[in-house]
């Protein structure tokens, strides 16, 4: 008896073993997608470009200054030797030999925050950083190609919603299904049990607190099975991927798992226990 006790429980170990493992590597996909989402957001570029004749202390001032605006990552000085510099690298063209003098102003560049990426927040953005005195002008993408930015980040989050709540379903139904079949496979130890006169909540704790083992230890060994990938994916050359999950994100996917392993195999372990509870000796053998 204990070492069919031991099978059942393996047995349905395993299987809801890959049905958390199944929505745990959906869930570090949505993490990466997410990350990956943020950092193309985070690619729109604003330049505020300085008002000739403005010295170089308040060109300073007026960067420190963006540098404590909510909306303002990565923020940069650019001198006007450096942006003649960077036009030279790109174009091969050097204006100032054919001006006599450097026709660049000095600019201040920072990216957008992903919170501040739609068209309207930039176009507040513009409006803001133009009333601040000594700025000459403020370059901001095209609004069209920021929508159609935001476009395809929203469709990409869509589309991994409807994915992970189709797979959501599915497992739940899996992992039920499963214990239901572990607690069917003992339904006359429950009605013995019943005949020498146990009361339905003795009988129905063992059950549950078992099966919310078994779930608890298949989220760990599912949460491990996605660590020890996450730790190896450098080394198979997709490094950037496993940056883009990160060691916090996993441990709460982890824990997330055995969360819903336990809760959701002890949960379906009690209702089919119950179910087997209210069945008369005949309904048994059905």
């Amino acid at each position: 008896m204990r070492i069919s006790n031991w099978a059942v429980h393996l047995t349905t170990g395993v299987s809801v073993t890959l049905a958390l493992l199944t929505l745990g590597l959906m869930a570090l996909l949505w993490v990466a997608a997410t990350s990956e989402s943020r950092r193309m957001l985070e690619k729109i570029e604003v330049s505020v470009i300085i008002a000739d004749g403005v010295g170089e202390d308040r060109a300073m001032a007026i960067c420190e200054s963006i540098k404590t605006m909510p909306f303002a990552k990565n923020v940069r000085y650019i001198s006007s030797r450096q942006a003649m510099a960077n036009w030279k690298a790109a174009t091969g063209e050097d204006l100032e030999a054919v001006f006599g003098v450097n026709p660049l102003s000095p600019e201040v560049a920072f990216a957008v925050g992903s919170d501040y990426s739609s068209a309207a927040s930039i176009a507040k953005i513009k409006k803001q950083l133009g009333k601040i005195k000594g700025v000459a002008e403020v370059a901001t993408p095209d609004s069209d190609l920021i929508e159609s930015m935001n476009r395809n980040v929203r469709r990409l989050s869509i589309g991994f919603l409807a994915i992970a709540a189709v797979l959501l379903i599915i497992s739940f139904v899996l992992i039920n299904n499963t214990v239901r079949l572990s607690i069917y496979s003992r339904r006359f130890t429950i009605h013995t049990m019943q005949l020498v006169g146990a009361t339905d909540g003795f009988i129905r704790r063992p059950f549950a607190v078992a099966n919310a083992i078994t779930g608890a230890v298949s989220g760990l060994i599912a949460g491990g099975v996605l660590a020890l990938m996450l730790a190896l994916l450098p080394q198979a050359g997709v490094g950037n991927a496993a940056s883009l999950v990160g060691w916090g994100p996993m441990g709460v996917v982890a824990a997330g798992l055995i969360l819903l392993g336990a809760s959701t195999c002890g949960i379906a372990a009690a209702l089919a226990t119950t179910h087997h509870l209210r069945q008369d000796y005949e309904e048994l053998f059905k």
